[in-house]
């Protein structure tokens, strides 16, 4: 009887346990994960009975920091190669770079033109004066003087930035497909005046007092120099040659102005008459801007070039002006607000009237004047 006693006795003294475990609550994370540097903490309680009065206990806590999984997408952002002509600056290719890391971070950004194969068959030429910008306002076009940064700065997770490539074509007429790489890789966040560093990732142990870095990305460019988990991220576009050359002709033509006769009532060119030469230029190649357009004329036998007599931006019609453009300065200084200067060379008799751009389906007239000797 005294060791059954015993045994009722322990058996009163028995814990009935139960665990239970608690974890900080957490906003649903988006497509990236939880964000790194979340602190995760756990405890577990037991519950149990002592001769039938409920007792618990509670663990001490578990704690770790989530790390750092990086990774990235670069992509195009345009439905097809960029179309350019031969000589064309400022040329633009559009790319789209998604931050699929845990956390805010930057992009460095920079560019190849190194083949990558079997992507751009007939890669024959480089482009030259090649720069990388992000852009600004996010209205997705490229605006010279306002796009001018050049690495993202503390883009979150799950968002995307514009990646603008601008480069000039060289004025070759043998060149057809330059294709360029865009690479962009995973750099520090978390300070909004500087450009972070680039990640490297955590070789030892995991810490749970630290933020890690784990490089998750994939091989972006198949058989191209990208290889998965290196913090990279790389897409190709072309400049591809479509215009070699624009439809541009010049017509030239002449009328009397004044005579010492007549005056302007029905002039003849008779000697110390006022002829006005006129040359329109017209672009008809649709779409395609010619530049630096030089327009030469030298001062014809038996005639004087009348000083100040140059104009530029006129209207010209059927090869005639009917508008006169801006008055020029003989002396080649600009024309104030405008984008034309012009020039008379008394040594060599040569009127010059010099057009930056005409775009495409345009034209413009200049005009001089002289008198018959």
């Amino acid at each position: 009887m005294h060791a059954k006693g015993v045994i009722r006795t322990l058996l009163a003294g028995t814990a009935a346990i139960v665990s239970a475990g608690t974890a900080m609550a957490q906003t649903a994370p988006g497509p990236a994960g939880t964000a790194a540097g979340t602190t995760v903490t756990n405890t577990a309680q037991a519950s149990y009975l002592v001769n039938g009065v409920q007792q618990s206990a509670t663990s001490n806590a578990a704690t770790f920091v989530v790390d750092r999984k990086v990774n990235l997408t670069v992509a195009t952002n345009q439905p097809a190669n960029t179309q350019v002509s031969v000589g064309q600056a400022g040329a633009v290719l559009t790319f789209k770079v998604t931050n699929n890391t845990n956390g805010i971070q930057d992009f460095l950004l920079s560019t190849s033109q190194t083949p990558i194969q079997g992507l751009f068959t007939g890669d024959n030429f480089d482009v030259t004066n090649i720069k990388v910008f992000v852009d600004s306002n996010g209205n997705g076009t490229y605006d010279s003087g306002v796009d001018t940064a050049t690495y993202i700065n503390e883009l979150g997770a799950d968002q995307s930035a514009i990646v603008f490539i601008v480069a000039d074509v060289p004025n070759v007429q043998a060149v057809s497909l330059a294709g360029v790489t865009l690479i962009a890789q995973v750099a520090a966040g978390g300070d909004a005046a500087a450009q972070g560093a680039a990640l490297v990732p955590s070789l030892l142990a995991n810490d749970d007092n630290a933020v890690d870095v784990v490089f998750a990305d994939n091989d972006s460019d198949g058989l191209g120099p990208d290889i998965a988990s290196n913090g990279y991220g790389r897409a190709a576009l072309g400049y591809e040659i479509t215009t070699r050359n624009v439809n541009l002709t010049v017509t030239k033509s002449s009328v009397v102005i004044s005579d010492p006769v007549s005056g302007l009532l029905l002039p003849k060119a008779i000697p110390g008459a006022v002829v006005q030469y006129c040359l329109v230029v017209n672009n008809a190649t649709l779409l395609v801007p010619a530049s630096n357009i030089n327009l030469t004329d030298i001062i014809p036998a038996n005639t004087t070039y009348q000083p100040g007599s140059i104009t530029i931006g006129g209207l010209g019609v059927g090869g005639a002006c009917v508008l006169n453009g801006f008055p020029a300065n003989d002396d080649g200084s600009a024309i104030p607000l405008t984008p034309f200067t012009g020039s008379y060379n008394a040594g060599t008799k040569k009127v010059t009237a010099t057009i930056p751009t005409l775009l495409g389906g345009t034209s413009v007239a200049a005009s001089f004047r002289v008198t018959i000797n």
